[in-house]
């Protein structure tokens, strides 16, 4: 845990300094851009020791098979996730060290994640010090095809604060020859871009408890209309639900959304469509609680709470501002700690950065 505990502290110093040496942008709706350079900082490190690990969820697993694997026209066409394949084949045309498909999945995963916070997270250091401490960073060592494919649709952010549909569409179908499951976008596009808080909000809130009450009839019918596609499989999955601390954190930044909704709003005028998207990922969230698989549909979901979490300080009275700040800083601090060393007992392995084993 060392470097990752170094990897948070150089992180949050150079996007608090980017912060502090913002470029202000008076007609915009994020008044300041954090400066460039010390954004590239923050890319390299994430970049650095994510893509340099050998360790880490499924990281072993993806490495083997790359190394096994031989890519060809026949075995993609024939395969699910064809993209992911094709994309495999490319690198083993450049180099056949499985380190290159770590590597670069985390090259393109965190820059476009990086990227796109430093673009519309209004504290742009509280954004990626809780893409770390929530257990996003981690997460996104581990589902490597799924998280590669929700970075590529956070890249879209754009086109879907401003309702370009078509654009956000093209995004979506490409993500998707990557993870098939990102083409649950498709209908919540129209979805989120609506007031929050209404009566659908609160509906898709009861909708979820509703869910766990009755998650066995739920999960029956929901497989039985998944068998014939490649999550069929998933019906069988059976590894516990999510940690329901993890669930309270995911949902907490939305309870105070809640509360200060009318200064939000004023402040962003686009914030009820983050909004929207967390609470779905909280759905999710509040579902995995009785089967853990249902965690990896609110991967897609998570990045924009992540970005709420940035807003919501702003919520309150400048005076007690501060103090929330620090709170966050605190709170996830702990949980990080907690998740990471005490339940997963997460070490990290690299054959380049090994200077703490």
């Amino acid at each position: 845990m060392t470097i990752i505990w170094l990897t948070l502290l150089m992180v949050f110093i150079f996007s608090y300094t980017a912060r502090y040496f913002a470029v202000p942008l008076p007609h915009n709706p994020i008044p300041v851009r954090p400066n460039r350079l010390l954004v590239a900082a923050v890319c390299f490190v994430i970049v650095m020791v994510a893509g340099l690990r050998k360790n880490i969820g499924d990281t072993f697993f993806y490495m083997h098979a790359y190394a096994l694997k031989n890519f060809t026209w026949a075995t993609i066409a024939t395969e699910k996730d064809v993209g992911f394949n094709l994309f495999q084949m490319l690198l083993k045309q450049i180099s056949e060290d499985p380190q290159i498909l770590i590597f670069v999945t985390a090259l393109i995963t965190n820059v476009l994640i990086v990227v796109v916070m430093h673009r519309y997270a209004r504290l742009f250091e509280l954004a990626m010090y809780v893409y770390i401490t929530s257990g996003a960073f981690i997460v996104s060592m581990n589902g490597i095809r799924q998280y590669m494919a929700a970075a590529l649709l956070f890249a879209a952010t754009a086109y879907l604060l401003n309702g370009s549909w078509k654009k956000y569409m093209v995004v979506v179908a490409f993500a998707s020859v990557f993870h098939m499951s990102a083409l649950i976008l498709i209908p919540l596009f129209f979805i989120v871009r609506r007031e929050a808080w209404t009566g659908m909000t609160f509906g898709l809130l009861a909708a979820g408890v509703l869910i766990v009450g009755l998650f066995n009839q739920f999960s029956d019918l929901l497989f039985s209309a998944l068998s014939e596609t490649q999550y069929g499989e998933y019906k069988e999955f059976n590894e516990g639900g999510a940690n329901i601390i993890r669930v309270g954190f995911y949902m907490m930044p939305l309870l105070v959304a809640y509360w200060g909704r009318e200064k939000l709003r004023m402040l962003f005028s686009d914030i009820d469509v983050i909004v929207n998207l967390s609470l779905i990922g909280s759905f999710f969230m509040l579902i995995s609680t009785q089967n853990w698989i249902f965690a990896r549909l609110a991967i897609y979901f998570n990045l924009y709470q992540i970005l709420l979490t940035s807003w919501i300080v702003l919520a309150f009275r400048k005076k007690d501002q501060k103090l929330i700040y620090l709170c966050i800083l605190v709170i996830y601090g702990i949980y990080f700690t907690y998740e990471n060393m005490f339940v997963l007992g997460i070490t990290y392995r690299s054959d380049f950065l090994n200077w703490f084993h």
